[in-house]
């Protein structure tokens, strides 16, 4: 009987070391997410005209305070804009720049372009290794017809690239988080 129990103990010992071992010797690393404070879109006319410089800042985060956002002017109708976007983390001093992170990270990248009232139209113009849309540059072609409405930018982490309409720019089946989202009130003159 005392072999019996001696035997149930070393047993639930070797239970107890071997349930708390680690088998993993090589975790995986944590990948913080990105602190975006600033996002500025500026969009040049390809063929002559005022360049146009949307931003969003909001140096707060999650603070009480909202962004601010601001546009430069209006944008020109039936024009087509060559756009590039930046991305400022300006809690860091000097401030980081995430384009960096996201030019690394592409693969795991993808930014969405939404207009109201089919005031423009967007075309990806940088790709991952996979030839998937990334979106840091852009091109947008602007209506024949003036009218105001919203353009909202969204940069998604790890989007689902595959998903059915993605690559094309529609964000209805990508999934992913968003890392940053930035609603500006536009009008084309």
């Amino acid at each position: 009987m005392k072999t019996l129990k001696n035997l149930s103990i070393l047993f639930l010992s070797a239970l107890v070391f071997t349930a708390c071992s680690s088998d993993d010797d090589n975790p995986e690393a944590v990948n913080e997410e990105e602190v975006i404070t600033t996002l500025t879109a500026t969009l040049i006319p390809a063929t002559g005209g005022n360049t146009i410089t949307l931003q969003t800042k909001d140096l707060d985060g999650d603070g009480p305070n909202p962004p601010v956002v601001s546009i430069s002017g209006p944008l020109a109708v039936n024009t087509t804009y060559n756009g590039t976007l930046e991305l400022l983390n300006e809690t860091e001093s000097p401030a980081e720049s995430i384009n960096v992170e996201i030019i690394e990270e592409d693969d795991e990248h993808q930014f969405f372009y939404q207009v109201t009232n089919s005031l423009a139209t967007f075309t990806y113009e940088d790709f991952d290794g996979d030839s998937n849309p990334v979106g840091l540059a852009f091109t947008a072609t602007t209506s024949a017809t003036p009218g105001t409405g919203t353009l909202t930018i969204t940069l998604r982490h790890e989007p689902s690239k595959s998903a059915a309409g993605v690559s094309e720019g529609d964000i209805t089946n990508a999934g992913g988080e968003t890392d940053i989202q930035a609603v500006f009130s536009i009008s084309v003159e």
